[in-house]
């Protein structure tokens, strides 16, 4: 059993501290939404007050949060994390940032003695409640292999993929891919369904053929029947395509498609969408036809 502390129970964080206390560990956590800690209570954790309490004795403290300006205040600020811990404790942040805030956070944890890992996670609400997310982990392979029987109780794919930075690089890649494919098939369905084709037993074909993809698997059925109940919101894959085109800047690299995709999600952003799941690319898809 192994002490945590973890912050930052929204959606994803929620399921994940569960299934941690279900592996037997001991789970502290807070999160600024009470009802949120609260389910953890409900869950067999421990419920904190505030940022100190969570970590206080802790040997692992994860943060799952929603963007860099949360990490950057919630663990370098000055209640933060790494004003709380002791030198020694493995510091894992699995939210999906910036990596030159992942970067800054491991430098930040090294001048404390604090060992620190980046480990953006994909597979959605789903992934987290099965605990079959993908791990994609940056910073020292000693840390990575001392943090895997804890990514092991979350996950499934668990690749150490670099140093710090490195597993928000590769996060950054995973999203517009899945930004990219969410795209295609809202244009199949909806060329599908203009052309009066069985939209359902059309895309039970693609699925079986070299189009096929996790996007069909999951999410055919409700993208048809219209159902955008957030497993991952249009505003965090918003955040999640900037986060791409930027590192696609700092690299050097043109991304054309990336940036044509950024645009579809920004403007689901602007067109009310933000709070829905981010298949609602759909309704951009079907705006862009429609009279």
């Amino acid at each position: 059993m192994t002490a945590i502390g973890f912050i930052g129970l929204g959606i994803m964080g929620s399921h994940m501290a569960a299934n941690l206390i279900g592996a037997g560990h001991a789970v502290t956590g807070y999160d600024v939404v009470p009802a949120s800690v609260d389910r953890l209570a409900q869950a067999g954790g421990k419920p904190a007050a505030d940022i100190a309490s969570a970590v206080a004795g802790a040997e692992v403290v994860i943060t799952m949060l929603p963007d860099s300006p949360q990490v950057a205040e919630v663990v370098l600020g000055p209640a933060g994390v790494l004003s709380a811990i002791e030198p020694g404790v493995l510091l894992i942040d699995m939210s999906s940032i910036a990596p030159e805030t992942s970067i800054a956070v491991a430098a930040a944890g090294a001048e404390r003695g604090v060992h620190v890992l980046d480990a953006p996670v994909s597979g959605g609400e789903q992934g987290a409640i099965k605990a079959s997310l993908s791990i994609m982990v940056g910073g020292d392979m000693a840390d990575f292999e001392t943090a895997r029987p804890i990514f092991e109780s979350l996950g499934r794919t668990i690749v150490h993929v670099g140093p710090h930075g490195s597993g928000q690089t590769v996060k950054a890649a995973n999203q517009l891919m899945v930004a990219g494919i969410i795209s295609l098939v809202s244009e199949a369905i909806v060329l599908l369904e203009a052309s009066g084709v069985d939209s359902t037993r059309g895309l039970e074909v693609l699925a079986g053929g070299l189009a096929g993809n996790r996007i069909l698997d999951l999410k055919a059925g409700t993208m048809l029947a219209r159902e955008f109940t957030p497993g991952f919101r249009i505003d965090l894959h918003h955040k999640d395509m900037g986060i791409a085109l930027a590192s696609a800047r700092a690299a050097g690299v043109a991304l054309p498609v990336t940036g044509i995709v950024a645009q579809l999600v920004a403007a689901a952003r602007a067109q009310g969408h933000g709070s829905l799941d981010h298949s609602a690319l759909l309704k951009v898809i079907e705006s862009l036809s429609t009279p």
